[in-house]
């Protein structure tokens, strides 16, 4: 028997490798010990040349620039410390924890001949395949194959750095009869897959050691931590730490130093308003450091009371503890320290404390930042001095300190709530001739200065002039309609609501149904007011009481009575259903319940897009009534968190069954009946992506090629002539050029505005979709094929049947 090297599969290309970096040495990498084989096997195995990518693979992982005003947010949020600094772990810290050793026979030692003949086929021939073609194959063994053939096929395929096909061989090996569960070879799949970069496929096969009810080698929780904090723009962070924490409570390991500081890193790598979410995780992460007898790194001791800063409630004792830990160790309290300080002491309105922070970064030497101004601002702000915070922003100017947009915004906030017109009108429009962006909180801050003191008209070319630089946002909306409402110009409110309501990007909320309803009640239109109350019961929005005793006496002339709410039957309206359909295309999760017969819809979208982050809005007002409690309370759309669930229901029950068998999805029969224009364009929204050139791209979640024929005809109808891809365990459609924009048009009418001005590809974070990896399992002359609509009899099903042929 020959065992066989937990790293034979070699390292992680440098694409994949994670961007964080660490000085200090790791173990090195061990020596792939080579698995014995019969010469005739040596000779038979070719490693074919790489292919050109497709046109329609090069479609799917095109990649455009970053936002141009990413760094400006930032500045406004505060930055995420140590930004581009070397001091947490390298993706070559998957290779530093050694996994448990497989026992793998050789071909030598087998007794039958033609045994040895056709594992030896095997190992050569079932790499070049791919999907189903594959599985065929090793359907066709079934009669002699045995588990200890199918470890050595699966092993031979980690040693030519072929992991997807060991990942094939290894899910095909479980399903069988006769399997037994090898947690060695599991662990070698799963450590591969993770080196690798594709997280998924790795999670499934962790997930899967779970429940066999064996506790994942440290090798495995240690590559999956750092495989989910390599995924860009940090969009597996949440995950990352769930394994992490899993490693020390689940698996009872002591993790290495570096990736204790790998973890630290990607907290304190988001923006303040951000991290301050993750101190708990942040505090845990110290703890274990310091329990472990590890060597704390300066950095932890910065990025913990940097976090502590942010907090609502700033916890004094506990920074005061960590600067004395930070004195033990022999480190020096830093910049980024005393602007935390300085922070934390201004929202407690520390003069005192403040100022000698501020007298100490004086005498450091240092640049000054500009955060420091802004803490100085914010002190003297709370403590009911607001021309000593102009002094301060003017200070600023004088030192040479370029005010930056979180600058701006802190001045004219304080300037507008104290009420100083002409000072905060002067900065709002030096503010504006500065052309930086993010100019929408500053306009919010001026109209309610003007709210407050009833100067509607300036109110209203405030509002004017924020549509001509801003995107319009709920909260613009709403300043406007309750201005309107107390001029009692009923008849432009009803129009702004109209709006409103039509808009996607804007849509409306309690408040301003709330606003509405008070405008008709004034202008005694109690018609119209019961309309808007109806609909206020039926989206569950709270009506205070004394509004609701005015409707129902307003309404005793008529001989109507406005009774409490009741209960009403929950039913999923025409648009609701279809936006619910394009968002499972797109990937969107139901889960069953504990009752039998109900379902929960989790909606999931991305942090680090500007459009999802629109269309998480959209998409909690729209689902509003079929949220639990605790997420119908934000009185802002930034307190919308990312993540959230709808109520168990039965009515979630018939999408369940159709997108969904056993737990994976799956195209419905009747999909290609339900493609509305409104349909494809929250799938699109959600699953799709279009391109600096025009064309668009759609991921399909879950189907076969049948489901993918069904959606090729239905859009093939409407001439919309499309390509079609596989990308690992998903199927992509492409448009390109006159199709393109011919979807486009189809789709435009029901796209938000935050989509319909933007031609940012999301390709890393769709690729994540697909295990994150460049998946190479395709060919463009048998995985992307034209439907045209001029081709011969159903031309369809033969095309769509050669996306998986060899």
């Amino acid at each position: 028997m020959a065992s066989a090297s937990p790293c034979a599969c070699g390292a992680p290309s440098p694409s994949l490798r994670c961007p964080l970096s660490l000085s200090l040495p790791f173990a090195s990498f061990p020596p792939a010990v080579r698995l014995a084989a019969p010469p005739l096997l040596l000779r038979r195995i070719a490693v074919s040349r790489p292919r050109a990518a497709s046109a329609l693979e090069a479609l799917v992982m095109e990649s455009d620039d970053e936002d141009e005003d990413e760094g400006e947010e930032s500045e406004e949020y505060g930055a995420g410390l140590f930004q581009g600094e070397a001091w947490a772990a390298a993706a070559d810290e998957r290779d530093a924890v050694r996994s448990p050793e497989l026992q793998v026979f050789e071909l030598e030692e087998l007794p039958e001949q033609w045994r040895r003949s056709r594992i030896a086929w095997l190992c050569k021939e079932l790499p070049a395949y791919k999907h189903s073609t594959f599985t065929r194959i090793l359907n066709a063994q079934r009669k002699w194959i045995t588990q200890d053939d199918a470890t050595y096929i699966a092993v031979h395929c980690l040693r030519i750095r072929n992991n997807d096909a060991a990942f094939r061989v290894y899910s095909w090996m479980v399903r069988q009869h006769w399997y037994r569960f090898n947690f060695a070879l599991a662990t070698r799949v799963a450590d591969c897959l993770a080196r690798e970069g594709k997280v998924e496929k790795c999670r499934e096969v962790f997930d899967a050691m779970v429940k066999q009810g064996r506790v994942p080698a440290e090798s495995t929780f240690h590559i999956l931590v750092v495989a989910y904090l390599s995924v860009p723009g940090g969009r597996c962070f949440e995950e990352a730490c769930t394994i992490y924490n899993q490693m020390i409570q689940m698996g009872g390991y002591k993790p290495r130093l570096n990736l204790h500081n790998s973890v630290f890193r990607a907290l304190v790598s988001k923006t303040g308003g951000t991290a301050k979410h993750n101190l708990k995780q942040a505090e845990f992460v110290y703890h274990n450091i310091v329990t472990s007898n590890l060597a704390v790194h300066k950095d932890v001791f910065v990025g913990l009371i940097w976090i502590h800063s942010y907090q609502d409630v700033i916890d004094r004792d506990r920074i005061k503890a960590l600067r004395d830990e930070m004195k033990r160790a022999g480190y020096e309290e830093t910049t980024d320290v005393l602007v935390s300080l300085m922070r934390a002491f201004s929202k407690e309105g520390d003069i005192k404390e403040t100022e000698a922070t501020w007298h100490r970064l004086l005498q450091s030497g240092c640049e000054l930042p500009a955060q420091a101004y802004i803490c100085r601002m914010e002190l003297y702000a709370r403590t009911g001095e607001p021309m000593k915070s102009l002094e301060m922003f003017k200070e600023m100017k004088g030192r040479n300190v370029s005010p930056n947009v979180a600058s701006y915004h802190k001045i004219i906030e304080i300037m507008a709530k104290a009420r100083e017109i002409e000072t905060a009108e002067r900065l709002m429009d030096e503010f504006v001739e500065s052309h930086m962006k993010h100019l929408m909180p500053a306009f919010i801050d001026m109209m309610y200065m003007y709210l407050d003191l009833d100067m509607h008209d300036k109110l209203e070319q405030t509002f004017t002039k924020c549509l001509g630089q801003c995107r319009p946002n709920r909260i613009l909306y709403t300043i406007y309609l309750e201005s309107l409402v107390r001029i009692g110009n009923i008849a432009k409110a009803e129009e702004i609501f109209g709006e409103m309501h039509k808009n996607g990007t804007i849509g409306t909320h309690a408040k301003s149904c709330n606003i509405m309803l008070r405008g008709y009640l004034s202008a005694e239109d109690y018609q119209k007011a019961e309309s808007i109350y109806d609909l206020m019961c039926k989206k569950k929005y709270d009506v205070p009481v004394d509004t609701l005793e005015k409707l129902q006496s307003g309404l005793l002339t008529s001989k109507k009575v406005v009774k409490p709410p009741k209960p009403v039957s929950m039913k999923l309206d025409e648009e609701q259903r279809e936006i619910l359909i394009g968002l499972l295309l797109g990937g969107t999760q139901i889960e069953s319940h504990a009752q039998k017969g109900v379902h929960i819809v989790n909606f999931k979208f991305q942090e680090d897009s500007n459009a999802h982050s629109v269309l998480r809005a959209h998409i909690h007002e729209r689902f509003f009534e079929w949220l639990p409690s605790a997420c119908r309370s934000f009185n802002d759309d930034s307190e919308i968190p990312y993540q959230f669930s709808t109520i168990p229901h039965a009515h979630f029950g018939f999408f369940a069954d159709q997108f969904f068998l056993k737990g994976q999805p799956v195209l419905p029969k009747l999909v290609h009946r339900w493609l509305s224009p409104r349909v494809l364009a929250y799938w699109f929204m959600f699953g799709g992506f279009r391109l600096q050139s025009g064309d668009i791209v759609l991921k399909v979640s879950g189907g076969n090629i049948d489901g993918i024929e069904r959606i090729a005809n239905s859009l093939q109808t409407r001439s919309l002539t499309c390509k079609v891809k596989r990308k690992g365990r998903f199927f992509w459609i492409g448009f390109q050029g006159s199709s393109a924009d011919s979807f486009w048009k189809i789709i435009v009418p029901y796209v938000l505005d935050s989509f319909t001005g933007s031609t940012t590809t999301m390709q890393e974070s769709h690729s994540i979709g697909s295990d994150g990896s460049r998946d190479s399992d395709t060919s463009y002359k048998d995985d992307t094929q034209r439907y045209n609509t001029e081709t011969e009899r159903s031309p369809c099903k033969r095309l769509v049947s050669r996306l998986v042929r060899s």
